[in-house]
């Protein structure tokens, strides 16, 4: 046979055979459709069963964060450095939520929040550049929403209050909130203007000794929260705190005349030690006279607008805290003691999308407190040893912080990078403070008073935030 005639053969072969498996695919597609689809079923459940999965595919996750970590450089008058730390004014954190619908009105929920630092801006000092760091619980709780009814919320989370004095409508808030200076190097230990020694006291213990302005709510506390569904952009809240604190809230969101407005008042009591975030200026358990662990109550709020066209901003926030309590302690009985701590602090600027990149938004800052007596701290004397740079008094007992006060100068820049959900920013603060002290004799605050002279504090922190 010819070369040409198997050639022929051979093409007349194969055309058969794709002939044939043509007419053979609908019979063997239709006994593949009903083993496919069970062998891809059971292949799933193979990977479910080895993956991290939702119980029972009603309630979504959705896992979110941040990263927010920042170069701070201070100089206290007498040492200068700079540490890489965790910017606490919205600090690193990784969180859980979901919900799920139950009716067309009702979604139930919940939320799972860590924060985590690398070292905490607030609480290093000349000796410890990595103080802080660690995990702490920020949130762990579930909620219950009706549209018409409102929100109650059960577990670790924020009170009614919590953020009532730090309103703000522009990026400056999770780099450098106005009315909240305590996070940005605030744990740095005060220095002695007077001989230049440092003091075991921080900057932060001058602002009601926890650091936390007046009138301000907390987080991370366990409580009960309720809030109402909007109305005309009003919302009101209410929480209570085992054991005990309780406290309400007000707030307003919505468009007046060209602004953007954002308004809240808030009031609050907190009648136990144990909620130890929220510590009044009394001493702890058992020196009140009525034997409580303390007893104080507070009220603040803050509003913030920004006028639309322009970009143009101000906020605007106060507060005051009442110890009920701490002119009847041990230590402050029967001397006159200052029960009172108050603030007020303001921010202007201006916030336009000067570039293709993102925002800038540029802004000024000024917080000013004062304080009373604080029943939580002492200032060494020479019958402990070695007296405290900051006691006046050169012979003696311990001192009583008497009073205290501070106002803090600062602006700066941030810059949002949107392609990216980046903010980068850069800010300046400058403190001044200023304390008086009071001798102690037998515990009790009743023999001299003296001022004490302060170094100031100047810090600037850098940084950038992520968010996914």
């Amino acid at each position: 046979m010819s070369n040409t005639r198997k050639s022929c053969s051979r093409i007349a072969a194969t055309t058969a055979v794709f002939a044939a498996a043509l007419m053979l695919t609908p019979a063997i597609a239709a006994d593949l459709g009903g083993n496919c689809c069970a062998d891809l079923e059971e292949r799933i459940a193979e990977l479910e069963a080895t993956t991290a999965r939702k119980g029972n595919r009603k309630v979504s996750l959705e896992i979110y964060g941040q990263v927010n970590e920042a170069v701070m450089f201070w100089d206290d008058g007498s040492e200068s450095n700079a540490y890489v730390l965790t910017n606490d004014q919205s600090r690193t954190r990784i969180g859980f939520r979901g919900k799920a619908k139950v009716t067309s009105d009702i979604e139930v929920g919940y939320r799972l929040e860590i924060g985590v630092r690398i070292a905490n801006s607030k609480a290093v000092n000349q000796d410890d550049p990595n103080a802080g760091a660690g995990l702490d619980l920020r949130d762990s709780n579930w909620f219950i929403k009706s549209k018409s009814m409102g929100t109650v919320t059960v577990g670790a989370g924020t009170t009614a209050t919590n953020a009532i004095t730090e309103l703000d409508q522009t990026q400056v808030q999770p780099a450098a909130k106005f009315s909240d200076v305590e996070d940005t190097g605030l744990g740095l230990r005060l220095r002695s203007a007077a001989n230049g020694g440092l003091s075991s006291l921080s900057w932060r213990r001058l602002i009601g000794d926890g650091g936390d302005q007046p009138g301000e709510g907390e987080r991370a506390v366990t409580n009960v929260r309720y809030e109402t569904p909007a109305l005309y952009g009003f919302t009101v809240s209410t929480s209570w705190g085992a054991d005990d604190l309780w406290d309400a809230a007000i707030r307003y969101s919505g468009d007046v005349a060209g602004f953007k407005l954002s308004a809240g008042i808030g009031y609050g009591e907190i009648t136990d030690n144990n909620q130890t975030q929220s510590v009044c200026m009394s001493a702890p358990a058992g020196q009140g006279a009525d034997g409580s662990d303390t007893r104080c109550h507070q009220f603040g709020g803050s509003i913030s607008a920004l006028h639309e066209a322009t970009g143009l901003f101000v906020n605007f926030a106060a507060g005051t805290k009442i110890d009920d309590i701490l002119s009847q302690t041990a230590r402050f009985a029967g001397t006159g003691a200052d029960d009172g701590q108050h603030f007020w602090a303001v921010q202007a600027g201006i916030e336009q999308k000067f570039n293709a990149l993102g925002k800038t938004t540029l802004f000024g800052q000024y917080y000013d407190y004062s304080g009373g007596a604080n029943g939580r701290r002492t200032i060494d004397g020479t019958d402990g040893g070695v007296a405290d740079p900051l006691n006046p008094f050169a012979v003696g007992g311990d001192s009583a912080v008497w009073s205290s006060g501070m106002q803090v100068y600062g602006g700066g820049i941030v810059q949002g990078l949107d392609a990216a959900s980046i903010l980068i920013y850069a800010y300046y603060r400058h403190y001044e403070a200023d304390l008086t002290a009071r001798q102690l004799n037998g515990g009790v605050a009743n023999g001299a008073i003296a001022g004490v002279a302060l170094e100031d504090l100047d810090v600037v922190m850098t940084g950038a935030l992520i968010k996914f």
